[in-house]
């Protein structure tokens, strides 16, 4: 049997360049080739953004309204084939079923119903003035580039695809090579639902299409979800173009817990926070501070229930930890375990490599706990985007925020305590863009996302992301004449 070729989409079609260099697209939990996926060169670069360019002058005239019906369609096309995408999303990613049908492509989904629902809504302002008025249009700004993370692939194609078109936006997505597949498959789902052609286009390959699009001049924007080594890197490139840039990177966030906390809740957040998805979330908040009144009941209810949990082929409805997106990314997350060691951090669970049967090319770790964690170890001050969660005692408030503020990223932050007043006072004076009080890593459309510091600039979702994806044009109106001091 052959193996299928990916090509890139543009244009309302795929892109079939046998000219084009080859890549294998590797399935984390086997380690068995899914698909060869050509690597997008200068002619498809050229081809997306004069397709864009086209689509967006089709796009950007039609009204609001009829943007709206057509992103709906979409929505609803991706529920309808929830199960399918989810089943191909595990298979590129090597999350768990369990997790990708319920989150995966629902909350894209879900993303693209609450812009549809805004598009109607995006207008100006309009100011009365003496023998005059102005008003302010609300324009889109043209093609924009967005550029995903493997670790939501189509979740991340929906946050960012949703607001740029409903704002009446072309735009180039350009997914992670790890996980190329169901941008295309949305791509295709934005297509039948009567985005024009042009409109939706995904380029693929390695980085290089992606800095020739963020240097194009005919590109207006660009949203990058990543690290922030490469969040810094864009932003240096962008810049030579002045063009508008939103970013979301990395983190190292702390959840805190208090004593007085529901301890069996914060267990299940702290878990929720480090091992969900294997680990692989921006937000995870993988410094743990425990008041130290708790802090030997906290482990005793985490190593336990920790213990328990399933790791295994992903596609098994009951599996609950699945495979590492690579074995380079799983050597990595195994060699901070190690300094977690050799620093002097005792290791309670996991911590090792995971053998599952008919999955032997796979590349699983066991969820992973270190205690008598110190504020100066690597794995306490690094982002390791695996599943390893570092437990801290803390003694009082003043001291664990301190501590909690004391990194360079500000992605999220997480407090579990009974005193409401508490919860606020903290959540105002962590230096976080999203805080969670009693739960953790929940991110409703509704909300906005994004980080403070070094952990990005802007937000994704809820109704700030419009500002966003527009422009502002001010009109002033003379109505009495100009008044001029020239004869």
């Amino acid at each position: 049997m052959n193996t299928p070729i990916l090509c890139s989409y543009i244009g309302g079609r795929s892109i079939d360049n046998p000219a084009l260099p080859l890549v294998d697209n590797i399935e984390p939990a086997t380690g068995k080739v899914l698909c060869r996926v050509q690597q997008a060169g200068d002619d498809e670069v050229a081809l997306a953004v004069a397709a864009a360019k086209q689509g967006f002058a089709i796009w950007s005239a039609m009204t609001g309204a009829e943007r709206g019906r057509i992103l709906n369609r979409a929505a609803q096309l991706l529920r309808e084939r929830n199960a399918e995408l989810a089943l191909l999303e595990v298979r590129d990613n090597g999350k768990p079923i369990q997790e990708a049908e319920v989150v995966d492509v629902m909350s894209g989904a879900d993303c693209v119903e609450y812009f549809a629902g805004l598009a109607a809504s995006i207008h100006g302002q309009q100011f009365p003035l003496k023998g005059a008025f102005a008003y302010t249009r609300r324009e889109p700004l043209g093609v924009c580039l967005g550029i995903g993370a493997w670790n939501y692939p189509i979740q991340i194609a929906c946050w960012k695809s949703a607001p740029a078109l409903a704002c009446g936006n072309a735009m180039i997505y350009k997914p992670a090579s790890l996980t190329p597949m169901t941008a295309i498959e949305l791509a295709k789902i934005y297509t039948e639902a009567g985005v024009p052609d042009g409109v939706f286009n995904v380029i693929l390959g390695s980085s290089k299409p992606a800095r020739q699009l963020i240097a194009h001049p005919d590109v207006a924007k660009v949203s990058v979800t990543g690290s922030v080594e490469t969040g810094k890197a864009i932003m240096a490139d962008a810049a030579k173009t002045l063009k508008r840039v939103t970013m979301e990177l990395g983190g190292k966030s702390p959840l805190i817990i208090f004593d007085d906390a529901d301890l069996d809740q914060a267990v299940s957040a702290a878990m929720l926070a480090n091992f969900y998805t294997q680990g692989e979330i921006c937000t995870n908040g993988t410094r743990v501070f425990v008041h130290e009144s708790i802090h030997d009941a906290f482990l005793e209810k985490l190593v336990a229930r920790t213990r328990k949990l399933k790791i295994g082929d992903p596609l098994h409805p009951d599996t609950q930890v699945g495979a590492q997106i690579s074995g380079d990314h799983a050597a990595t997350v195994l060699r901070y375990v190690e300094q977690g060691i050799a620093e002097g951090a005792s290791l309670l669970a996991g911590g090792q490599r995971v053998e599952v049967p008919g999955c032997e090319g796979g590349h699983f770790i066991a969820p992973t706990i270190f205690a008598g964690c110190h504020d100066d170890m690597s794995i306490v001050r690094e982002e390791i985007f695996g599943p390893v969660m570092s437990v801290l005692k803390f003694k009082d408030e003043a001291e664990v925020l301190a501590r909690a503020n004391d990194t360079r990223l500000g992605l999220a932050a997480g407090v579990f305590t009974r005193d409401l007043a508490r919860g606020h006072r903290m959540a105002e004076k962590l230096q976080a863009g999203v805080c969670w009080i009693n739960n953790y890593n929940i991110t409703p459309i509704e909300m906005p996302f994004g980080g403070l510091k070094e952990s990005g600039i802007g937000h994704e979702n809820s109704l700030v992301t419009l500002d966003h994806y527009t422009q502002l044009k001010s009109v002033y109106v003379e109505l009495s004449g100009v008044a001029c001091p020239y004869e």
